[in-house]
């Protein structure tokens, strides 16, 4: 049993496997027809896989280093650059895969790696239903045993495999434990040097959650805590959260957690009307516990990219402000579906718990992950510090973390 969570939860042993896009293998291109106008071309993959790209995407896209800074691979050109009418006058797959590209008006010629066009490509259809997650998520629910994203402290911060699986479970199921972390004042965010920065707000660099006498947010007390994402009044949101143990000897203050994306899919299937309202709607936010301090934002409790690509879930009871961006006659309606989001969020079936001991760290996505608490006694101390940081710089290193694994396994 770990010494971090509670013994009715199985330590897991977490898969180091590599994956990333720099690891697939690809099939090697094996024909490359240009159209007769040259404006466009179909590229046949040995797997049988084909698929076409204009000429004018291919030369702003173009990898050389007329083209591309060696440095840091920034582009050189502008779309202003290139000739609209441009067309291809030349292709030719080279002996190693890559694809031979001469263009017309200057006679550019370049190389493009087959394995970096089948990356690239674009000529798919990509029309999916509202509320899609990318292909990297996995979803989750109360079946699922939180020590099975647990990596040790020692490992995390001395072995970029260790390290780059353990950023990869935060990415994959939006949180991540560990142990082994120092005891002493803003050790947690010395983690977040691993992967990013700390994003300091007026809490400071790191906050406190103990039980305080005049608390400025209800976390500082020895309540249960509801499901939520932290700071929703704040645009944007932090989108990672840090919080280490530093002593628990109280009895209860169970952590809690519930995959926001897995309930609000949920949603959708069961109750589609109930996801579009809550969707396309804003809620509003509101935070002024501290003095000289009014935070408010507006967006929606699920929020969708433009193609419709689940963003972020935020929820947050205590911080939610009065509804005033829908219309009169889908208030009712708005409240329902919020209702039904609440109760979602409610239910054991989606909420896993554990107890967090001295040493041991949590970190979560706080654009998807909802985390809670069950009350705890005032007999015993319960100190967690924690930090925010932000999602970019994690995913980054881990790119990076692949991409040198990749070239040396042995790293």
């Amino acid at each position: 049993n770990s010494s971090l969570l509670n013994t009715n939860l199985r330590l897991g042993s977490p898969s180091l496997k590599i994956f990333s896009k720099s690891q697939k293998t690809f099939m090697k291109l094996k024909r490359a027809e240009k159209t007769e106008d040259g404006t466009s071309i179909t590229l046949h993959w040995e797997d049988g896989f084909q698929s076409r790209f204009h000429a004018q995407w291919l030369r702003y896209n173009s990898l050389d280093p007329k083209t591309r800074s060696q440095h840091n691979g920034q582009r050189l050109i502008s779309l202003l650059d290139i000739p609209q009418d441009i067309f291809l006058e030349e292709e030719e797959i080279q002996p190693d895969g890559s694809l031979r590209l001469v263009f017309s008006h200057d006679g550019h010629e370049t190389l493009f790696p087959g394995k970096w066009l089948r990356e690239h490509v674009y000529d798919q259809s990509k029309i999916r239903e509202k509320g899609w997650c990318d292909e990297a998520i996995t979803l989750w629910d109360g079946q699922f045993e939180a020590s099975s994203t647990l990596m040790p402290y020692s490992k995390i911060s001395s072995e970029p495999q260790s390290q780059a699986a353990w950023l990869r479970m935060v990415r994959d199921y939006g949180f991540a434990l560990t142990e082994g972390v120092p005891l002493h004042n803003g050790a947690v965010t010395e983690l977040v040097k691993l992967f990013g920065f700390v994003r300091e707000t007026e809490y400071g660099r790191w906050f406190e959650v103990r039980s305080e006498a005049n608390p400025i947010n209800l976390a500082y007390t020895n309540q249960g805590l509801q499901g939520h994402t932290d700071n929703p009044y704040r645009d944007p949101v932090p989108t990672l959260q840090l919080l280490a143990c530093l002593e628990n000897e109280a009895e209860g203050g169970e952590s809690i957690l519930i995959d926001g994306f897995k309930i609000v899919q949920i949603l959708k299937e069961e109750d589609p009307e109930a996801f579009r309202l809550l969707s396309e709607y804003c809620a509003r936010f509101e935070f002024t516990g501290k003095k000289g301090v009014f935070l408010k934002s507006k967006r929606p409790v699920i929020e969708l990219k433009p193609d419709g690509e689940l963003a972020c879930v935020r929820f947050n009871n205590r911080s939610t402000a009065p509804l005033t961006d829908v219309p009169y006659e889908k208030v009712q309606e708005y409240l329902c579906a919020y209702r039904r989001l609440m109760e979602m969020v409610e239910n054991p079936e989606f909420q896993v718990r554990f107890r967090l001991n001295p040493g041991a760290l949590l970190i979560l996505d706080n654009t998807r992950v909802l985390h809670a608490r069950s009350s705890f006694s005032s007999a015993g101390s319960r100190w967690l510090q924690g930090c925010y940081a932000d999602r970019d710089g994690l995913l980054s290193t881990l790119e990076a973390l692949e991409q040198k694994i990749a070239l040396d396994p042995s790293k």
